[in-house]
């Protein structure tokens, strides 16, 4: 059996903690590997690698920091194939998911390539007598990040991407779930040119997120997962006086007013409730239809397009969407279906006990589909983070809109509709941090920012995008005033040559 071990200082590192956890191939059950578990003290090793390497890496010219980035995005581009295999053979997502996760991942090294540019700062002439004032953006120092295991490819690129290409340095602490592919982003980070220390990668569980935030050197901290986990990250990396972006949990819905296309409001729908198995921060699970015959209609066309969903093996390149990721996992969804029996909703499809001839003890549930979901069951309330759809039946478009506005969590909403003043006001009016119209999984391109509101987001700073740029830097902002007396500056004179310079102490220098 394989360990999967550290990357510290450019290198594999073996763990010495003699903790390890299970890494599991979701189609079959079995475990494939074990990852090592950091100590406190491993922690704080990467932690010192990264400190080292900053001050070099900070004093790298932005141009040639995102030639290093460039050529990052080329290795990964070269190596696609095998990077999807492999976060497929411990996710369990199929192949076509996998190389999207690393694809919306190196959208924003792309975005980060721009990083001259990003980190030009503001000038003024002529402040005041012979004052000029600017200002530069420079790096914070060392940073962290802290994933999931849903996208371990993308999330650990949206956050050092843009933290690296600043001039930072960076300790990742991805999912102990899944942790392959982080180690090899790490490996191909220095065969694309950045010095050792610049992107560390430690694995472990609570130990290693609680010694990331007791660390005085680490200076700012990007999370990704639950929201209680991610309020704690908050609340304890903040009062260290660490800047914090903690992204949470999400029950993201879909607004389907009567005069939307429902076969591509099903088609969207199927997408986006089961794609990747509803492992998914931006899935769709709550469907809103508008009125009793939008739903009615709804739900007639959804049962045959669940149906026609093939959930297969990661490889399986017909599949829809393959196994979650263990088996603790599929318990906790069976759960909550069972929960949305015991409240009274209708359950018209069951996803339970699904089983794929040649891999019975694979981690598969089916697409499951509730109707009659109310408001205040906990089913609801929750995020589920599975294959399940809910419908909650609306009267009007107010009382539709006001769920995604009341709910705890407020990441992602779509409005299905030809109305586009309905879907205007809509978009102005819902307390949701990103609304997609016609759009069902409305993650904002690289170069937008990504973040939820309310229990989905913890900061005052979005992930990637010109936010990315400006919660990994600090701003100083510089006020000048050069002394003016005793000498002249060169001006042409009668004959076309130089004039004297008066204070032969001032000399300006030759361009050669």
């Amino acid at each position: 059996m394989r360990d999967i071990d550290h990357f510290i200082g450019g290198q594999t590192v073996v763990g010495t903690s003699g903790r390890y956890g299970d890494v599991f191939d979701p189609n079959t059950g079995q475990v494939q590997a074990r990852v090592q578990l950091a100590s406190a003290a491993e922690v704080d090793a990467a932690i010192a690698n990264a400190a080292a390497a900053q001050p070099g890496w900070a004093a790298i010219n932005p141009q040639r920091r995102a030639r290093v980035m460039f050529e990052f995005k080329r290795l990964v581009e070269r190596d696609m194939e095998r990077l999807a295999e492999l976060l497929s053979s411990e996710h369990g997502k199929v192949i076509a998911d996998s190389k999207g996760d690393i694809q919306r991942g190196l959208e924003v090294i792309e975005f980060a390539c721009g990083i001259p540019h990003l980190l030009k700062g503001e000038y003024t002439m002529g402040a005041g007598p012979g004052i000029d004032v600017y200002s530069m953006r420079v790096p914070l120092g060392v940073g962290a990040g802290i994933t999931p295991f849903n996208f371990p490819g993308m999330i650990p690129m949206w956050m050092f991407g843009v933290a690296i290409a600043c001039g930072n340095t960076f300790v990742l602490k991805p999912s102990e779930r899944d942790s392959s592919l982080p180690v090899e982003l790490g490996k191909l980070m220095m065969e694309a040119g950045a010095p050792p220390g610049v992107l560390n990668v430690v694995h472990g569980d609570k130990e290693a997120v609680d010694a990331i935030l007791a660390s005085p050197i680490v200076r700012a901290v990007s999370f990704v997962g639950s929201s209680d986990i991610a309020h704690h990250v908050y609340a304890t990396g903040t009062s260290t006086g660490k800047r914090v972006q903690a992204m949470g949990g999400a029950k993201n819905h879909a607004i389907v007013l009567p005069d939307a296309d429902m076969e591509q409001v099903v088609a969207d729908l199927s997408g986006a409730a089961f794609g990747s198995a509803g492992e998914r921060c931006m899935a769709l699970p709550v469907v809103v239809p508008v009125g009793e015959r939008t739903a009615a209609t709804l739900r007639e066309m959804m049962v045959p397009a669940m149906a026609a969903l093939r959930v297969g093996v990661s490889s399986d390149k017909d599949a829809h969407y393959g196994p979650v990721i263990n088996g603790a996992h599929r318990s906790r969804v069976e759960d909550y279906i069972q929960m949305g029996i015991d409240e009274g909703a209708e359950l018209v499809v069951d996803g339970r006990g699904f089983q794929l001839q040649g891999h019975e003890q694979g981690f598969f549930i089916g697409p499951s589909l509730f109707d009659q979901v109310k408001p205040t069951m906990r089913s609801y309330q929750d995020e589920i983070f599975g294959p399940v759809l809910q419908i909650v039946r609306a009267e009007t478009l107010a009382e539709a809109a006001a769920l995604p506005s009341q709910h705890q969590y407020g990441n992602g909403v779509a409005i299905f509709t030809r109305n586009g003043g309905a879907a205007r006001d809509f978009a102005a009016t819902v307390e949701v941090g990103m609304v997609g119209i016609n759009v069902p999984i409305p993650v904002p391109l690289a170069y937008h920012s990504f973040g939820g509101w309310k229990r989905s987001g913890f900061g005052d700073h979005n992930q990637h995008g010109p936010e990315g740029v400006r919660f990994w830097t600090k701003v100083k902002t510089v006020t000048q005033r050069w002394p003016t007396g005793g000498h002249e500056l060169p001006r042409g004179s009668e004959d076309g040559g130089p004039s004297r310079v008066v204070d032969s102490s001032f000399v300006i220098p030759t361009m050669k």
